[in-house]
């Protein structure tokens, strides 16, 4: 096992904050394996590469030996978590929650090694309390430090309403450390909370609290807002590898750096040296190519990750790309919807043309067909396909 030295530094890379520090490096000092907790509500079958901040931790703690803990969330998922979240967010059905995690088992293992992780649900202990036990847990906390939530504070104050199992959430997940017996959590930065309920109800119950480590929230392709499949600026971690190394390929140059610290298993200072060579006039580009083949091995294979470009060329038609793309930027105040990136471009000549190539299927955005609903967001660049003959390399800049 590292030093505890070398330990809290690799701990540190990328995270936002380490509570309580000196916690962890009394836990560290032992010698002995921790037990690290990451929870995932299986709320969508499928993940993209702002997910795996997390679970690529998780794979730099189990690097360090110690013990990962991967919890879906089954039974927090039929609650629906409230984190960040304007008005009460739908529950699932068991069904839905299942399948999902089933799927998730799968993404998750191209990262994580299997034989060092622990799998668990919380529905295996929270099916098992009593009324009487859910009681109990509720009495560990008041509404008035409930209130104190941004998401909840926010929505009071403007009448919207909080509906009772809501405020459960954070009380079950913080349970959940307590079930698991945890030595360190993970989490987002939006996930603060309900991360410091799980050290509050330990000690409840009599255990040593648990350690928090946040990650940030990444970035989506765009640089500025978080990544998101409903914004279109994503990496969705089964898409094909030419799909992956053209979107990966075209961040803007200031983002690859971020990608490094948080996607990358390259070490700090080889990616130091990258950021020396840029420095010295090598072509970001051929940067953010290496972290692009890195990142589709890993979830495609070496052999795809070595004919990404050639894929990342040919998805877009019968045959290449034109030698002269032609490089186009649009600008707007706010992010736009395709058809009207479509036409500010000159890909189409018209409103009406773009959504009649929408509905028919004839728009490619990085190779991967859209539909009307896909948002261009500001600050991104894509390759747009308009039809079989319109190509450009649109970059949509803010006014």
């Amino acid at each position: 096992m590292k030093s505890v030295e070398e330990q809290l530094a690799l701990i540190k890379r990328g995270a936002e904050e380490v509570l309580v520090e000196s916690e962890l490096v009394e836990k560290l000092k032992r010698g002995q394996p921790l037990r690290i907790k990451a929870g995932f509500d299986p709320t969508a079958p499928d993940l993209h590469l702002g997910h795996t901040v997390l679970i690529n931790k998780l794979r730099q703690f189990q690097e360090l030996g110690h013990q990962v803990i991967f919890l879906i969330g089954d039974f927090t998922g039929m609650i629906g978590d409230p984190s960040g979240k304007s008005a009460t967010r739908p529950p699932l059905t068991r069904e839905q929650v299942l399948d999902n995690a089933e799927t998730y088992k799968q993404q998750v293992f191209k990262i994580l090694d299997p034989a060092k992780t622990e799998v668990a649900f919380n529905s295996t202990w929270m099916d098992k309390l009593t009324p009487a036990d859910f009681i109990r847990l509720a009495s560990q906390y008041t509404v008035a430090r409930m209130l104190e939530r941004d998401d909840f504070d926010k929505r009071y104050t403007s009448n919207q309403p909080i509906a009772i199992h809501e405020f459960l959430y954070p009380l079950v997940q913080g349970y959940d450390s307590v079930a698991l017996q945890a030595d360190v959590e993970l989490g987002g930065t939006d996930q603060k909370f309900n991360l410091l309920m799980g050290r509050e109800l330990q000690r409840s119950y009599g255990q040593e609290a648990q350690n928090i480590v946040t990650m940030p929230l990444l970035e989506g392709l765009d640089g500025v807002k978080k990544m998101s499949k409903s914004l279109g600026n994503y990496v969705g971690i089964q898409e094909a590898p030419g799909v992956m190394y053209s979107k990966l390929v075209s961040i803007p140059d200031t983002l690859m750096w971020r990608y490094f610290e948080l996607l990358s298993f390259r070490s700090m200072e080889e990616i130091d040296q990258f950021r020396a060579d840029v420095a010295g006039g090598a072509n970001p580009r051929d940067i953010k190519i290496k972290l692009a083949e890195e990142i589709v091995a890993r979830f495609h294979g070496e052999e795809a990750a070595a004919n990404a470009h050639r894929a990342a060329g040919n998805r877009m038609k019968e045959g290449e790309l034109p030698e002269d793309l032609p490089e186009v930027e649009v600008t707007s105040a706010e992010d736009l919807p395709i058809a009207a990136v479509l036409n500010r471009a000159g890909l189409v000549k018209n409103s009406a043309q773009a959504r009649d190539l929408l509905s028919g299927g004839a728009v490619k955005v990085d190779g991967a067909v859209v539909e009307r609903d896909f948002m261009f967001a500001i600050g991104a660049t894509h390759v747009c396909q308009a039809g079989k003959k319109a190509f450009a390399r649109v970059t949509l800049k803010a006014e």
